[in-house]
């Protein structure tokens, strides 16, 4: 017999949980590396930005956890409004903040915030909206396959302006996976696999720090000292952590060689202070997380709302295994940060708000006693 479970799905929110702790001791411990080379200044800041990020989205993952996931069907559309109107003003000089090059932060108050986190939700709650109406129609090119595609290249037009390709990656994983999960064709995502091949070789001739990472993808030896430094660094991390590391807060690499220790190399940190066993570890929190979210999909009965959880847990798992995969020389670099263990509020806060949703939906997933 099937009984609705009217309780958060309490293995996932163990996972969850276990993430924001370690996280939080692997970016404390990463971040004496920043100290030491940018000194107090810099470093409290991303610190303070990091904390205050945990501490709003925790409470953002409490609220949104009680609130009926239902009413973010409701306002889909406005989310996704605010989200366009916040990456367009980004790109607006005196407005959006500009650091490498890039212009994806707004800075208020010594406060930055990334507003490209908020397209990616919205665009997760909106097609996930779209698809759970469409039923039957999500098969067809007209009313699956092509809204998808309008929403790509919206989305895509905002964020490889600023520009954020990794970001823009992670939204196509997301919205494939909700395609898929609602009944899109596979032969429609072969056939945007092969846009995306010609659409990639476009950017790389286009843009030349893409066409870097593919080349020190492929000869990750060759320029050690330039495009193909942090990768190297990265492994001589990883690999000096040998089986169980060096120890909480021993890391070498973290100081004077490890570019961004508390962004995307936060990973190769991890595994040269806790070695293969804690990185293991650290994968396997991953994996579980995501299976446990898919599980969770997968029991529940109202579209949306699996559809919802099928984005959410598709757009945070891609980011770390991406993540991960980068610093193990396994996939090209890429700028992308590890979810619940790299510096970015906006991004800690935005992602504990996404696992509120998921576990409002848990609440309706049917079990059989």
């Amino acid at each position: 017999m099937a009984a609705l479970k009217w309780k958060v799905d309490k293995a996932f929110l163990f996972s969850v949980l276990i993430l924001m702790v370690a996280g939080f001791f692997i970016f404390s411990s990463a971040s004496l590396g920043l100290l030491a080379r940018s000194g107090t200044q810099y470093s409290s800041v991303a610190f303070s930005q990091t904390v205050l990020g945990l501490f709003l989205g925790s409470l953002a993952m409490i609220f949104t956890s009680r609130l009926d996931y239902k009413v973010w069907k409701k306002y889909a559309f406005y989310l996704l409004i605010v989200g366009v109107i916040l990456n367009i003003l980004v790109l607006i000089p005196h407005i959006g903040f500009e650091h490498g090059g890039a212009r994806r932060w707004f800075l208020i108050g010594g406060i930055s915030f990334q507003p490209s986190e908020v397209l990616k939700l919205a665009f997760v709650v909106y097609f996930s909206a779209w698809a759970a109406g469409m039923k039957e129609k999500m098969k067809t090119f007209k009313y699956g396959f092509a809204p998808m595609l309008v929403l790509f290249a919206l989305i895509g037009g905002l964020l490889l302006k600023q520009p954020d390709t990794d970001t823009f990656m992670m939204v196509i994983f997301s919205g494939i996976s909700i395609f898929l999960a609602a009944g899109g064709r596979w032969k429609y995502v072969l056939l945007l696999g092969m846009v995306g091949v010609v659409g990639l070789a476009g950017l790389a001739f286009t843009r030349p720090y893409v066409m870097q990472r593919i080349t020190t993808f492929i000869h990750p030896e060759a320029n050690a000292q330039g495009s193909s430094y942090q990768i190297q660094q990265s492994l001589i991390a990883i690999g000096s952590g040998g089986v169980f590391g060096r120890g909480f807060g021993q890391s070498i690499q973290k100081f004077n060689f490890l570019p961004e220790p508390i962004g995307d190399s936060i990973f190769a940190v991890e595994a040269e202070e806790f070695g293969f066993v804690g990185a293991s570890l650290l994968i396997l929190l991953f994996v579980f997380f995501a299976t446990r979210g898919i599980k969770i999909a997968s029991r529940v009965s109202d579209p949306f709302g699996r559809l919802v959880v099928v984005g959410l847990v598709i757009m945070i798992t891609a980011q770390a295994f991406v993540n991960i995969g980068a610093m193990l020389g396994v996939l090209p670099l890429s700028g992308i940060t590890l979810p619940f263990v790299s510096h970015g509020g906006t991004s800690l806060f935005i992602t504990l708000l996404e696992v509120g949703i998921i576990l409002s939906v848990s609440k309706s997933q049917k079990l059989t006693r």
